[in-house]
């Protein structure tokens, strides 16, 4: 059976949490905070590393089962695809660079893929746009930083 428009769209949303900070609450009045290891999309159960509840303790790893969760927020800012995106097309000729937002993709000259995680790709071209990426990650840690 295939998955509906939606349910795509749910998973593709949960996955992409994967990496970053969430707050997982439960039904048994507990709170964690960690890093997303990865989820069950039968049961929505998940995985958070370094985790801490409200007392302090830290988990190493711990399993949240599905049917106990309340609601899962993510805490982080999103990353600033688009505004990366911009630097990248101040660099390219117009319209070799390619935003495309529902995936959180950009496609520079066709050839090379960047997301939040960084840069896919291997030769000049992709040390070339691995350089800006690390440089607008550099410069947006230092805004956070300095907002802190």
């Amino acid at each position: 059976m295939s998955q509906s428009t939606g349910a795509r769209h749910f998973f593709k949303e949960l996955a992409s949490l994967i990496g970053a900070t969430v707050v997982v609450s439960t039904n048994t009045g507990k709170s964690l905070t960690g890093k997303m290891q990865g989820y069950d999309p039968a049961t929505l159960s998940v995985i958070l590393g370094e985790a801490r509840d409200t007392k302090g303790n830290l988990f190493h790893r711990i399993l949240i089962t599905g049917h106990t969760i309340l609601e899962l927020v993510k805490t982080e800012d999103p990353f600033d695809l688009k505004g990366l995106a911009e630097q990248f097309e101040a660099l390219f000729p117009p319209g070799e660079v390619r935003f495309l937002e529902d995936a959180r993709v950009i496609v520079v000259l066709n050839k090379v893929r960047v997301t939040e995680q960084g840069v896919e790709g291997t030769g000049p071209l992709a040390d070339r746009i691995r350089k800006v990426y690390t440089r607008f990650v550099e410069e947006q840690e230092a805004k956070e930083q300095g907002a802190t």
